[in-house]
């Protein structure tokens, strides 16, 4: 990293036109474009299947105690502040959640949704970063793919948690306690001419 060069942080990202989303990692704003139809369904699908039995005070069909937040901005340090597709917090890690903004509590759960333009970020610079932040558990949903993996910290180092296609109906940490269908993330293969 060139010394000359300043680092960006939370102000910058302030400054940006209001629709512009972006991040700061390694003091280096990151835009990225707007989701695509395979992303963004499942985003609100996996969103779904998590946050009704997790999220809430009781949990629809699950234990809650969870809050799951859709693309909020967490500041990890000065010039660290990420946008995570899907994040979640043990209500008794984070009582308020609209005391500050962005949040700097270290979530407890982490989802990505790769897209062609974010897929070496999320795998590589985003999960290192995580991993030196100690988030406990990191998913990387593929719609490419079509699969999820699951990664648990251990001591410092990420070990995998599981790996899941579009067959899998899997009970997956920290959400083991409800059946994930898999499959449901991803939209319908087109059909054959």
């Amino acid at each position: 990293m060139d010394p000359a060069r300043r680092l960006a942080t939370y102000d910058d990202l302030l400054a940006l036109p209001e629709d512009t989303r972006a991040e700061v990692i390694d003091g280096e704003i990151v835009v990225s474009p707007p989701p695509s139809p395979e992303h963004s369904n499942a985003h609100a699908e996996l969103t779904h299947l998590i946050r009704g039995p997790f999220g809430g005070g009781d949990g629809r069909g699950g234990p809650g105690g969870w809050w799951i937040f859709i693309e909020l901005e967490i500041r990890f340090g000065r010039h660290q502040i990420v946008r995570p597709d899907i994040s979640g917090w043990r209500r008794e890690r984070l009582p308020d959640p609209a005391a500050k903004h962005p949040i700097e509590v270290v979530p407890d759960w982490i989802c990505e949704i790769l897209s062609p333009s974010n897929a070496k970020q999320d795998r590589f610079n985003k999960k290192a970063l995580y991993k030196h932040y100690r988030v406990p558990f990191y998913w990387i949903v593929d719609p490419e793919l079509r699969m999820l993996e699951a990664f648990q910290l251990d001591g410092d180092r990420w070990t995998e948690a599981g790996t899941h296609d579009e067959t899998s109906v899997a009970r997956i940490a920290p959400f083991e306690e409800v059946e994930l269908e898999v499959g449901r993330l991803f939209l319908p293969k087109p059909k054959a001419p």
